[in-house]
């Protein structure tokens, strides 16, 4: 769905066809849920803020003027609702501090993961993001898989775009230290290393 067909539907809503947020709350959902917990690491405090999320954009939908992307708007809400449900619960988002300053090359261990097949490279991925704090993951997702510009994941948390790209170059190095350990020395020796 574009963007142009996100302003169609959000028109139709404005203009009374409250059927027509179903094709928004559709197209985004899995999204919605999924940034939700990658913060609150929980299944039913991420449906919740993904629901309020929901319920909290279609009440808002009138002071949405279109100035950025309807799901950049969209994740800005679901991405505060999380934080909200972490204070609430007086819980924190884990950030850990990269230990090890050695340089890792992460293109032999992308190198690697290419010889995996599909499933097997997707699995170990998941593992890994799950090793992240929940604030990297985020920014993983967000970057990565929803491919949302800098400026844009700045609009969604609130961070400055150098802030941001700075983090995403410690997580991608964290990351890449997250899966040497995952894989093992020899796979690593056997690709690549000349």
């Amino acid at each position: 769905m574009s963007q142009q067909e996100d302003q169609y539907y959000i028109r139709k809503v404005l203009n009374g066809d409250d059927k027509a947020y179903s094709f928004l709350v559709e197209r985004y959902k899995h999204m919605v849920f999924t940034l939700a917990f990658k913060i609150v690491k929980n299944r039913e405090d991420a449906e919740e803020v993904a629901q309020d999320t929901f319920v909290k954009a279609y009440h808002s939908l009138d002071t949405f003027k279109g100035a950025s992307k309807f799901s950049t708007w969209l994740y800005k809400i679901a991405y505060f609702g999380a934080l909200d449900v972490l204070k609430k619960e007086k819980r924190r988002l884990i950030t850990t501090t990269i230990e090890n300053d050695h340089d890792i090359n992460l293109s032999e261990i992308m190198g690697v993961l290419d010889q995996f097949e599909i499933e097997n490279r997707t699995m170990i991925i998941k593992e890994s993001l799950n090793e992240l704090s929940a604030e990297d993951a985020t920014l993983v997702t967000l970057h990565y898989f929803e491919e949302l510009s800098l400026k844009e994941i700045s609009e969604v948390t609130d961070f400055s775009a150098n802030t941001i790209k700075v983090r995403l170059f410690r997580v991608r190095k964290k990351l890449a230290e997250i899966l040497e350990k995952k894989l093992t020395p020899e796979t690593i020796k056997s690709y690549g290393r000349k």
